[in-house]
């Protein structure tokens, strides 16, 4: 009687695998890094998870990118820095520089369209961020009377900023 379960992956190879090709990105990032810069007509698109664990980017950027979103590292970059685990770049978005920390883990796509060279990695599980429980309102309006049955009317003065 022969067993039909599969084997365990107890090395993990395929974490290994990604791993390993994530350390591609690194590499690349620091020849972009280096005081030559990207070398030829090479340049970069890089995809992102934005809500990715360790992802750091400004919240008018997440508002505007909520899932994901591609950078380009070709001409108009600044302050690239590399680290082990994650790199960061000053990029103009509506001509207001930005800086973003991107891990390589929250990375889902890396292309170099100069060589079509691209490598894709599986998303990432997103950081959930705990939703702020809203205070009960307080009404400021008369109570209802109780023969009307028109339509109803809500002030949102109570929510807006002051």
């Amino acid at each position: 009687m022969a067993d039909d379960t599969p084997p365990i992956d107890e090395m993990q190879y395929e974490k290994l695998a990604q791993d390993a090709l994530r350390g591609v990105i690194r590499s690349a990032l620091e020849r972009a890094a280096s005081p030559s810069g990207i070398p030829g007509a090479h340049h970069f698109y890089i995809t992102f998870k934005t809500r990715g664990r360790g992802v750091t980017v400004p919240p008018d950027v997440v508002a505007k990118y909520p899932d994901e979103m591609t950078v380009v590292l070709q001409h108009q970059y600044w302050d690239l820095s590399v680290e082990p685990e994650l790199f960061s770049v000053m990029l103009k978005f509506g001509g207001m520089p930005k800086v973003l920390t991107v891990p390589y883990t929250a990375v889902t796509r890396f292309y170099d369209p100069s060589v079509q060279f691209l490598l894709q990695f599986e998303a990432p599980e997103p950081v959930v961020e705990p939703v702020a429980e809203l205070p009960a309102p307080t009404r400021t309006d008369p109570p209802p009377s109780g023969d009307d049955d028109g339509p109803k009317v809500v002030s949102l003065d109570q929510f807006r900023k002051k």
